[in-house]
């Protein structure tokens, strides 16, 4: 199986001829708001890509303003991701475990809005640049949910346990400069350079010893998915429970009737 194009709806995949692969995520009047199709397909694409022997480097954004602002709740008829989305718990682990069983490099070039699922795709890859204008946050607590889709797994890891609870906690937002003086992202870099900083790093790792590469940064990955495998069941099935709660009900009606919620107990 190799990285098919064609075989993406939502995702739009360019492979160069250098062995790099951009990825862009492709519902920019959602703001790349993950619905179902685009979950199934942020599963299948690390996996993709690694079997891909013309695929050295897999490098990911989002069209237009936003990298991708978390799940659909829009309600929209497209299979957004509220409601039954919870009945994918395996594919919702699948998008983690096979982003880190990835051999290959993996970059994240995040342009506005990395939210939710969006912040942790971003935050799973190698090596995160972000735009000036970039903002990172997890905010499934602000829908009425728990992180269970990663966030527990690789916020501890890059801003240590107290912090990572506090964002987890609150779904604050977070600008750019701040991100990388907190440790999630590499760089920050001007919006229009943002896409040429991460594709030079690309064309420099892709020029390199892939086995060598990728023998640096597998066996960090196995120790991430160490946590994970004992972190993600547990914020997975608490997920669900908070996902057919009141107050994630209250939430998407909120959100969708663009107004503040009132959670009551």
């Amino acid at each position: 199986m190799t990285l098919n194009p064609d075989a993406y709806t939502t995702i739009q995949i360019e492979k160069r001829p250098d062995g790099i692969a951009v990825a862009t995520l492709n519902r920019p009047e959602k703001l790349n708001a993950v619905n179902a199709a685009m979950h199934r397909e942020l599963a299948a694409l690390s996996v993709d890509a690694n079997r891909d022997p013309d695929v050295r480097v897999l490098v990911l954004t989002g069209a237009g303003r936003a990298f991708c602002a978390g799940g659909d709740f829009s309600g929209s008829r497209d299979e957004p991701m509220g409601g039954h989305y919870l009945n994918r718990l395996n594919e919702a682990r699948l998008i983690v475990d096979n982003w880190l069983d990835c051999e290959k490099p993996t970059i994240c070039a995040v342009n506005g809005y990395a939210l939710g699922l969006g912040a942790t795709v971003a935050l799973l890859s190698d090596v995160v640049y972000i735009g000036r204008s970039g903002v990172l946050g997890d905010t499934h607590v602000n829908m009425g949910i728990g992180a269970g889709d990663g966030g527990g797994v690789v916020w501890p890891m890059l801003v240590g346990p107290a912090r990572a609870k506090y964002f987890l906690m609150t779904g604050e937002h977070i600008r750019a400069e701040q991100a990388k003086e907190l440790g999630l992202v590499q760089d920050v870099c001007e919006d229009d350079d943002l896409m040429p900083t991460a594709l030079a790093l690309a064309e420099r790792l892709t020029n390199g010893p892939l086995a060598a590469i990728s023998a640096s940064k597998v066996p960090i990955n196995k120790w991430i998915k160490h946590v994970s495998n004992m972190v993600l069941p547990v914020s997975l099935a608490m997920e669900q429970v908070t996902m057919d709660g009141a107050d994630a009900a209250e939430a998407q009606a909120a959100f969708r009737e663009k107004r503040q919620p009132n959670y009551r107990r």
